[in-house]
């Protein structure tokens, strides 16, 4: 937990208040607030051997388990939900424009993860530095705890979502 007199992690907000929230930020690297919705998960085969990304290997037929991305990259449901990114201020840290990110309010953020956090009314995923949020792009420039009015640590990303198709 970060100790500042103007941070404050805000655990009381719920999914909906926060989304209902967001209707008012219109400066910010987050694009849109989804919330976890999961009646039934699909499990997709995960082969036993993996996938070359250099030279090709021979491939292998048989499913080692089944896996849900759901079970994968949700741990705590009730405290989960996704955000879209906009903006390039996280490329170094692998996060792209258009990316939707699982987020974790159950978690305590930690310096050196990446969170979301709401700074003076705006969204922006940072990692969380001693007193700042730092970007991974070198075109931006930290922000620091003293010069926001407010900042509220909101969730820890716990996982990245990507489509290209």
């Amino acid at each position: 937990m970060i100790h500042c007199t103007n941070v404050q992690k805000e655990n009381t907000m719920s999914p909906i208040d926060l989304i209902r929230s967001y209707a008012r930020k219109i400066n910010t690297n987050v694009d849109e607030v989804y919330v976890r919705v999961s009646n039934k998960s699909a499990d997709i085969p995960l082969f036993n051997n993996k996938v070359s990304a250099g030279f090709p290997s021979p491939a292998a037929d048989h499913v080692e388990v089944r896996l849900s991305a759901d079970q994968y990259l949700v741990k705590n449901p009730t405290a989960t939900y996704f955000v879209r990114v906009k903006g390039d201020s996280m490329i170094n840290a692998g996060i792209l424009n258009g990316d939707v990110l699982v987020v974790d309010r159950s978690i305590d953020p930690s310096i050196g993860q990446i969170i979301l956090a709401e700074v003076d009314g705006e969204f922006t995923v940072k990692y969380l530095g001693q007193n700042q949020l730092t970007p991974a792009n070198p075109n931006y420039k930290s922000i620091s705890f003293d010069d926001a009015d407010t900042v509220a640590l909101i969730g820890v990303v716990t996982g990245v979502m990507r489509k290209y198709i």
